[in-house]
């Protein structure tokens, strides 16, 4: 019985770890990812929510923009096309006409 329930076991632990591996991916596009790693190392901001997130071609260029919502609140907007290596980032503020 007691090598039924380590075998058992050791099932279980393969299947958790099988499991956590698929969950630590995510579930983004890579420029997304890329552009968390980014924010987080350049503006000390973890990503909370990603807004009008946009591909699209600009001449024959793939362009990736997106608006981040930290954690804290602050909100970017980032841009790049897909020969740049880093995104350009600015913080959005308050506009007066």
């Amino acid at each position: 019985m007691f090598a039924l329930n380590k075998a058992l076991l050791s099932t279980v632990v393969v299947v958790m770890l099988s499991a956590g591996g698929a969950f630590a991916q995510s579930s983004d596009p890579a420029w997304l990812d890329e552009l968390g790693m980014q924010l987080r190392s350049e503006k000390e901001c973890e990503p909370n929510i990603y807004i009008n997130m946009r591909e699209g071609q600009l001449g024959a260029l793939t362009y990736y923009e997106a608006r981040v919502q930290c954690v804290d609140g602050r909100m970017f907007d980032a841009s790049r096309t897909e020969t740049e290596k880093e995104f350009k980032i600015q913080a959005c503020e308050i506009v007066v006409c």
